[in-house]
């Protein structure tokens, strides 16, 4: 086996060990990097809820209380407000959601599913826990879903969910007694839940990889060729000019022209003890020709 392909082989090996271990790392930063994006995305969506809420309670409910009284206001709900506003871009990005899942609500159509009943029995079960998140499979993809419990703290909010003979008679008008009452203060009756896909950033994180995958082997490839085109002018055609004229001397071709060497390097050094075997080797064959014709 040739220096070459011995000095290949290696570089070889030495670097797809490198690659394996690049790529993984570089996967799993793209990954994480990709979650970290959603998850603030989440984030960003939770927070403009929770905006809109506040803004609901100090700024809409004062000016419709009046109308309240004779007709029930949805729009005075800060829940209401909250998931109208945000489902108002669903048409632009519709795997974009928000809700706030109730186990028991007033609204029908924030009545928690299975997975969303889960969270809520969740923050039940921790009561410590600010927030809860992970990913699940839904028809267009892994989606990223973020939330955070709904928890009475305001006893101003159980004169509508306490019982149905505290509410106001056009919220029963609107919604009947059987839905949203029971609820009791420092419970948790719900979680705000995002949902965001995850598709996109997992996407871009795919094209990146097999990009970067792509550039480090091309950058491979590339010092392979150049290891080698220095190694045959560096290494290997010096010693195969010392080699063969070490074969034509040992063929008895004294009168060989010593190598010219310029090189300053082991190679050189090579080079010169080579010349200097070979003159010490013509000098020794000349003597003992000499003593033969005596």
């Amino acid at each position: 086996m040739g220096i070459r392909t011995k000095f290949n082989l290696t570089l070889i090996v030495v670097f797809l060990a490198a690659y394996v271990i690049s790529l993984w790392f570089v996967q799993r930063l793209l990954q994480d990097n990709a979650r970290l994006e959603v998850l603030h995305n989440a984030g960003v969506m939770l927070e403009a809820a929770l905006a809109i809420r506040k803004y609901t309670v100090t700024e809409v409910r004062p000016l419709l209380k009046a109308v309240q009284s004779k007709e029930f206001l949805p729009q005075t709900v800060p829940a209401y407000a909250a998931t109208q506003n945000i489902d108002s871009m669903r048409g632009q990005y519709p795997d974009y959601s928000y809700k706030e899942a109730t186990l028991n609500p007033t609204n029908p159509r924030d009545r928690a599913t299975d997975w969303e009943a889960d969270l809520v029995r969740h923050f039940r079960d921790h009561p410590d826990a600010k927030e809860f998140q992970g990913i699940r499979e839904t028809p267009t993809g892994p989606s990223l879903y973020f939330s955070r419990p709904i928890r009475i703290k305001n006893p101003a909010c159980l004169s509508c969910h306490s019982e149905p003979g505290n509410a106001p008679a056009s919220l029963i008008r609107k919604y009947g007694s059987n839905n949203g009452f029971g609820w009791k203060l420092n419970e948790v009756v719900g979680a705000q839940i995002v949902s965001v896909p995850m598709s996109l950033p997992l996407e871009r994180a795919r094209i990146t990889f097999y990009w970067f995958a792509g550039t480090l082997g091309g950058i491979f490839l590339t010092l392979l060729v150049a290891a080698n085109i220095i190694l045959q002018v560096i290494v290997i055609r010096p010693v195969k000019i010392i080699a063969e004229n070490a074969n034509e001397i040992s063929l008895g071709a004294m009168d060989t022209a010593e190598l010219a060497v310029t090189a300053k390097d082991e190679i050189g050094t090579l080079g010169r003890s080579f010349n200097r075997m070979h003159r010490s080797l013509s000098n020794a064959m000349k003597m003992l020709d000499q003593h033969n014709k005596k």
